[in-house]
């Protein structure tokens, strides 16, 4: 699409939802990945109209820091728009960035006169916003619907790989942890049916103990509703030792008392799991093993570290799967991160969104 672009409007929605601390950016990875689509349309000869969100505990700031980063990261001048989005008008530059959408009440609501607003800025709409794509938006849903639209190449990146997952090669790992049982059950209930082992850790793989019968102490459960078929089934793997908050004590199941709360895997379930790893010819992984935050991450670092040893196709996601990969450095262990978290599960679960639906309803993608 970046072959027919020049000098048109190309109005596009990126996910620059990025943390801040202090006023600045402190992980600017969100940013980066989609440089070169930007620098694509701009070599193409487009006006780059780039529009995103940012909310922090609840909080909706302006995008100062961020613009400060694309502008130093892109190396040329970005027209910042702060403020609600007005009425268009012409501007010189090449790289022209919005206030933090969600400063408008239309953009959550998904106002159908916001979405005509934003729409009118631009000739085409571009989304590189797969992160955010499962949210009925305005910017996401409703903009297309005005104007001929398309998707990024990052967008169509996270299509194709995370696409592998329903006609995987085999066999075919999948590892699952972190909390929140309930957005993941409809992924595990669709991949199930691809995957040939499904280990699962983190805080889930605590409910699925209990759920089994086996000792958790006092660890977090939530309730586990799924069929008998699949939480007996033999395709689902748990821990065969934890860590727990006494001491860090590594323990089987069995000897975990009344009293322990488990945070972690132990080192003979990493050890098991990259075995399987080795044998394995594409895994998928979603979910921290352990309270990474709480410093119980020594599970969730060993896997990832001995996953840059074996051969599968490799894909990780999720917010704290994701922020654990860049603090230890080891992006090159996977053949693609995903940018998605709540989207990576619907869109795993569902095999579309409602972004992409959009996009394609539009009529040009």
């Amino acid at each position: 699409m970046t072959n027919d672009v020049n000098g048109k409007r190309v109005l596009m929605r990126v996910d620059f939802n990025v943390p801040l601390e202090g006023g600045r950016v402190v992980d600017d990875f969100r940013i980066a990945v989609t440089l070169p689509t930007i620098k694509g349309f701009l070599a193409g000869g487009a006006q780059l109209l780039l529009a995103t969100h940012l909310e922090q505990d609840k909080e909706i700031p302006h995008l100062e820091a961020v613009h400060k980063v694309v502008e130093d990261l892109l190396g040329e001048p970005v027209r910042f728009l702060p403020g609600l989005v007005g009425e268009p008008y012409d501007l010189e530059e090449r790289v022209v960035l919005f206030d933090n959408l969600r400063l408008n009440p239309g953009e959550k609501a998904n106002d159908l006169e916001f979405a005509r607003l934003l729409a009118s800025w631009g000739e085409l709409y571009i989304n590189e916003a797969f992160s955010v794509s499962h949210r009925p938006h305005a910017s996401i849903v409703s903009v297309p619907r005005f104007l001929p639209s398309g998707f990024g190449s990052l967008f169509q990146r996270e299509v194709n790989n995370l696409s592998k997952a329903f006609d995987p090669l085999h066999p075919f790992l999948l590892i699952l942890g972190g909390k929140k049982f309930d957005t993941k059950t409809p992924l595990l209930e669709n991949l199930i049916k691809t995957a040939d082992v499904v280990f699962i850790g983190g805080s889930i793989g605590n409910s699925f103990m209990a759920a089994r019968g086996l000792r958790v102490g006092r660890s977090r459960v939530e309730p586990i509703s799924l069929p008998k078929e699949i939480l007996w089934g033999k395709k689902i793997v748990l821990s065969e030792d934890v860590v727990v908050e006494r001491e860090k004590k590594v323990l089987k199941p069995e000897e975990v008392t009344d009293n322990d709360i488990i945070y972690d895997v132990g080192p003979q379930t990493v050890e098991a799991l990259l075995a399987v790893a080795k044998t394995s010819s594409f895994i998928l992984w979603n979910g921290t093993l352990g309270w990474c935050e709480g410093g119980y991450d020594a599970g969730t670092l060993a896997l990832m570290a001995g996953l840059g040893w074996v051969q599968a196709y490799r894909i990780a996601g999720g917010g704290d799967t994701v922020a654990a990969i860049h603090k230890s450095r080891l992006e090159g262990n996977f053949n693609f991160i995903s940018t998605g978290g709540g989207a990576m599960l619907e869109f795993l679960a569902e095999g579309t969104l409602p972004g992409i639906e959009a996009v394609r309803e539009s009529g040009a993608h």
